[in-house]
């Protein structure tokens, strides 16, 4: 792959490890397209300092038209990987859940993404290179925590592989799923109830990841190291 062709779509970029994804790529020669909904102060840093090599991009996916003004947007660049961070998190638990909430869940964290997914595969395979990375959530193996129902459901889903998927690694294009263990990100301050020290305790290994140990494995996963990983769902969660 030539250096000006390394491109990458990342979405849900001003997460913890969404901001330290896009900063690994672009410090590793990258052109990086973020995606964002809000909080992207730490994003705008990052351009100050890569002005020509990170492409903001916002878009809030709850909304029904949002898919297609992305779509737009995104159209004429030549992206070549594709990483999904989107962690949208409601705080409802399975006994109170609905279907407009669940609907909302499955569309920001799953739906939408499955979609953006499938229009960049004609520019992959004609440039015989592509790389698709999921990220999931080790609450999918154990049924989602108290109030995050829709979450785990919506990531459970992103584990789910296209069977056409799978035929495009003779092209040279791999497709895979990260589920990720526990992070001491801020994503967990929005989760209602949840003892951080009683989840710790839960991991055989007895600590949080560190966000560079999930950042350096969607590195490779999702760039030109990764040449010969595909259609499977790697966990990287402590021996939970």
């Amino acid at each position: 792959m030539k250096e000006k062709n390394k491109t990458i779509l990342i979405l849900g970029g001003s997460s913890d490890i969404g901001i330290e994804t896009t900063s690994k790529f672009l410090s590793k020669g990258w052109k990086v397209i973020a995606h964002f909904n809000t909080n992207n102060n730490s994003l705008k840093k990052l351009k100050k300092i890569y002005s020509k090599e990170l492409f903001l991009i916002p878009a809030n996916f709850k909304k029904r038209n949002a898919i297609n003004l992305f779509f737009k947007k995104i159209k004429k660049f030549n992206i070549l990987s594709f990483v999904n961070l989107i962690g949208y998190i409601d705080n409802i638990s399975y006994q109170k859940t609905s279907l407009i909430p669940l609907i909302n869940s499955l569309q920001i964290n799953s739906l939408i993404p499955i979609l953006i997914q499938k229009s960049l595969l004609k520019n992959m395979k004609e440039k015989k290179f592509g790389r698709m990375l999921h990220v999931s959530s080790i609450g999918v193996k154990y049924g989602g925590g108290e109030n995050t129902f829709n979450y785990s459901l919506s990531k459970h889903l992103l584990e789910f592989s296209p069977s056409f998927i799978k035929k495009l690694t003779q092209y040279n294009l791999l497709s895979n799923v990260l589920r990720v263990g526990f992070v001491k990100t801020k994503i967990h301050k929005k989760i209602k109830n949840k003892n951080l020290n009683k989840r710790i305790n839960l991991i055989p290994i007895k600590r949080a990841a560190k966000i560079n140990e999930i950042t350096d494995m969607i590195f490779f996963l999702a760039s030109e190291k990764n040449s010969y990983i595909s259609n499977e769902t790697i966990t990287i969660a402590g021996g939970e």
